[in-house]
């Protein structure tokens, strides 16, 4: 995973999503692209601005107005990787509001922090349903960060985990996720 910060230098230095890198800009306002041979091994390219609203790189009014940065960057980045780059949705206003816990200032990585960096679950419904492993499931950061109350654990290990109770009716008709 590889994120591009298209904000300026001030807004990064701010804070920015963990491990990004910002994007360097040539005197002429040209983008600078990173070492070409690090984003060739690289599956996801995820570049984000302050608040991408449009996601369609052919959107040349929004460029205009100077708002599609990440869009413009995503496109001259796009021939130096394997697969597509990602703009991210909202910008980093709206990701940075979901998800706080993943901000930064820290600029420089060590690579056992890397090594260290425990990613979260999956969402599958916003800020509702998470699929994760084991270990992220008994991790009491990530059930903070995430709000999680409850908990499912569909596993073949034994768990030693809380157990709650829901009243439900044994009749086929009643429907579990009605009632959560």
């Amino acid at each position: 995973l590889f994120f591009s910060d298209a904000r300026t230098q001030r807004e990064y230095n701010e804070s920015h999503i963990i491990t990004a890198r910002r994007i360097e800009q040539s005197p002429t306002g040209e983008y600078l692209v990173p070492d070409s041979e690090e984003l060739g091994c690289v599956r996801y390219c995820v570049v984000y601005d302050c608040r991408t609203s449009s996601l369609d790189c052919c959107d040349y009014e929004e460029e205009e107005k100077g708002k599609g940065t990440a869009v413009q960057y995503a496109r001259s980045l796009q021939q130096f990787t394997r697969h597509p780059v990602l703009v991210l949705k909202g910008g980093y206003k709206r990701f940075s509001a979901c998800y706080p816990f993943l901000r930064t200032q820290k600029i420089l990585w060590m690579p056992q922090e890397l090594d260290n960096f425990q990613p979260y679950p999956v969402e599958i419904l916003p800020a509702k349903l998470y699929m994760g492993n084991f270990d992220q499931a008994c991790d009491q950061q990530i059930q903070k960060d995430l709000k999680i109350k409850a908990q499912v654990n569909i596993s073949e290990q034994p768990a030693t985990l809380s157990a709650g109770f829901i009243r439900l009716s044994d009749e086929g008709s009643c429907r579990l996720r009605h009632r959560c």
